[in-house]
């Protein structure tokens, strides 16, 4: 994430992101699912701004920033009451902190909910790492990691130092990734979401014998041919069986010249690894007149 100060207060950028590997290894008793995935921040981020106030409140208001499409309606699902990761992380910090301090906050969101990004839980990384600068907590990294892992499993990716990394257990352990070549991708998002509970429920352990090591062995030779056939999604599966809309998407790629393309997450976002900037936007501008009423042109951050 990205942090500049100016008159308005403290502003995090808080990036989305995408699986580009994801095999399930397990069930696990708790109720979750033992994973291993290889998430990557890409250059599409929601803005946060943080202003102190004199009370001890935490103010949030929500701004949709979605581009007008006449294929059907992305709004923001992000609700501005206490049941928002944001004031959720908010309270947390205040509470392990013991202090009393409030903060008006505003979230203008680009990244869609439901749809595999990761925005809620980008927004939520970023309201620890920027109330606790605001508010002069001092609080170090891990025990930031530590308020992010009872939030949700994706946050400590968010809070980590590096843009790729490989995450097991249920996404919140974290091996950082170097990777010294940037990839080129264009997203999709139908209209409709999915429900990562619900995806979840209808998947099973993975025995394709996919591997999170071959995938990054491709991923760090730079070579995108090799990174495209070693991108795996074992929630896929369960998702194309709930959605339609995902079905269509992963047609709609089938017919484009991208190196490789698959699912993000949960869903209902999919995407594809494009040999350049020029060709992914000549592949955007198909899937728009296509129909798909979100489309975005990124690359995956440095």
């Amino acid at each position: 994430m990205l942090c500049s100060t100016s008159d308005r207060g403290l502003i995090v950028l808080a990036p989305a992101k995408l699986n580009l590997f994801l095999r399930i290894v397990a069930r696990r008793s708790d109720g979750f699912h033992e994973i291993e995935s290889v998430m990557a921040a890409v250059n599409l981020y929601d803005t946060l701004t943080f202003q102190p106030i004199a009370s001890d409140t935490i103010e949030l208001n929500v701004v949709d920033a979605f581009p007008r499409s006449s294929h059907g309606a992305i709004r923001s699902e992000a609700p501005a009451g206490p049941t928002n990761l944001v004031v959720r992380a908010a309270m947390l910090l205040k509470e392990h902190a013991g202090c009393r301090h409030g903060t008006r906050i505003s979230l203008i969101k680009r990244i869609p909910s439901s749809a595999g990004l990761g925005g809620g839980s980008s927004d939520c990384a970023a309201t620890l790492e920027g109330l606790n600068r605001l508010w002069g907590l001092g609080l170090p990294k891990h025990e930031l990691l530590q308020l992010a892992g009872r939030l949700g499993s994706d946050i400590p990716f968010f809070l980590g130092k590096s843009t790729v990394a490989l995450c097991t257990g249920r996404g919140e352990i974290l091996e950082p990734v170097r990777v010294s070549t940037a990839l080129h991708l264009v997203i999709a998002k139908p209209a409709s979401g999915l429900s990562t509970p619900a995806v979840y429920r209808g998947c099973h352990p993975d025995t394709s014998g996919q591997s999170a090591e071959r995938f990054l062995t491709a991923l760090q030779t730079g070579m995108i041919g090799r990174v495209a056939q070693r991108l795996h999604n074992g929630l896929q599966a369960p998702a194309e069986t709930l959605s339609s809309d995902v079905r269509r998407l992963r047609s709609l790629f089938e017919q484009e010249s991208v190196v490789g393309h698959q699912m993000s997450g949960s869903g209902s976002s999919y995407f594809g690894v494009c040999r350049s900037r020029r060709h992914a936007i000549g592949v955007a501008s198909r899937l728009k007149s296509a129909g798909v009423p979100w489309v975005q042109v990124v690359r995956s951050c440095p």
